[in-house]
């Protein structure tokens, strides 16, 4: 048995270790098709996982049955509704304060469009996540960043200031907030997120919630729904199960107004509900009804691989920082102290053949970054490690 596969356990039996690299490069997703064959790719939000059990009978079942029209009925939200009530204990997903959407991104930018104007601003917590900035502008929004602080978190002060810069001149303005957080992995305390509110209802800002990681919210934090802390009930979350499931490609998702936003979210466009794949809505209920145990079998792997991570980096590149995520299945790499430059996925890439997210897309503070995908085999992370510890000997010299 190796290092990897005995770090911290016995032989993993995970959703994470059940498919060879081999069986995974026979997938045509971008992950395995944007960079050659001879490239370990770790730079998207996908997972190295079958599909769960549930999930795959659903979409069997739909097929043999030729059943691929278009998707209707409340089943998806009723589905979020449960989840959010077993996992969470929140109770806050009422059927009729919902709509399906087609993606969050997508779903994010429609609501974002009920609650500002053309030239209006969206606040982004930087860094985050590269769509932020590309769906914001390309809706007619400015972006105005409130930089995270130090070690990844709200800096309040920060958001306070952006929120001031966004409302100047009475204009209207939302906040687009990702929660967990992307790159950095942060689990938003209830504190924060109360804090959020209570600037937020100052300056009159809208808070718009990207809360697509929630399912993967690792052991030692919990997740606190955006909606469920008080001063919120003019916000909106934007829910889906397409991260915790692996589930990118076959897309929906789920639209969820607060009390007091209901009344917005009902201008929704009717258009908007022709977006979801009939198939997304399928495998996403199945996933969040019935594949509760695979996603936990998925939260142990992580939580193994994120330590597993830590301990390779120290013996292989300890010039590179990485704080542990407390959600997501990412990893934010602080690469500034290595000598790699502005672009260290760049180096890792060219010298080692390793693909990462290149720090500088996800806006102001991520030069000198890179984000790192922890969903795969322990095998693989190994693997990816060496490679870019070698590049940074070339690299460097």
């Amino acid at each position: 048995m190796s290092y990897e596969q005995s770090y911290g356990q016995e032989k993993r039996t995970d959703p994470l270790c059940r498919l060879s690299l081999a069986e995974l490069r026979l997938r045509t997703s971008a992950k395995w098709r944007v960079h050659p064959p001879d490239v370990l790719p770790l730079w998207v939000a996908e997972m190295d996982v079958p599909l769960a059990e549930p999930v795959a009978r659903a979409l069997t079942e739909a097929v043999a049955l030729g059943d691929a029209g278009y998707a209707m009925g409340t089943g998806y939200a009723e589905a979020v509704a449960e989840f959010a009530r077993r996992r969470w204990g929140w109770d806050g997903v009422a059927v009729e304060r919902t709509a399906v959407v087609a993606d969050v991104m997508t779903g994010a930018t429609e609501v974002l469009r009920l609650v500002t104007g053309d030239g209006d601003a969206v606040v982004v917590n930087c860094p985050a996540y590269p769509p932020f900035y590309a769906f914001v502008r390309n809706a007619g929004r400015r972006v105005v960043e409130a930089p995270l602080d130090a070690a990844g978190r709200l800096d309040l002060a920060a958001l306070g200031a952006a929120y001031g810069r966004a409302t100047a001149g009475g204009r209207r303005a939302a906040h687009l907030l990702c929660s967990p957080q992307n790159p950095t992995g942060a689990v938003h305390t209830r504190a924060e997120l109360a804090a959020v509110a209570v600037l937020a209802g100052r300056y009159g800002v809208r808070v718009v919630a990207d809360e697509v990681h929630a399912p993967l919210v690792l052991p030692g934090a919990a997740f606190v729904p955006y909606l469920s802390v008080p001063g919120a009930e003019d916000a909106f979350s934007l829910m889906s199960a397409s991260k915790g499931w692996n589930l990118s490609g076959v897309k929906a998702a789920l639209a969820v107004a607060g009390l007091a936003a209901a009344g917005d979210l009902a201008r929704l466009p009717p258009e908007t509900s022709h977006g979801p794949s009939h198939f997304g809505v399928i495998a996403h209920t199945a996933a969040l009804r019935e594949a509760g145990g695979w996603l936990d079998e998925v939260l142990a792997g992580l939580d193994a691989n994120r330590r597993l991570f830590a301990d390779l980096l120290a013996r292989h590149l300890p010039r590179v920082r990485y704080r542990q995520p407390e959600g997501t299945y990412l990893a934010w790499l602080d690469c500034r102290e290595a000598g790699l430059g502005e672009d260290p996925a760049a180096v890792f890439l060219e010298h080692g053949r390793v693909a990462l997210g290149a720090g500088a897309r996800f806006g102001t503070g991520g030069a000198g970054h890179a984000r790192l995908t922890l969903a795969t085999s322990p095998e693989v992370l190994a693997e990816a490690v060496r490679r870019m510890a070698d590049a940074a000997r070339r690299y460097t010299g």
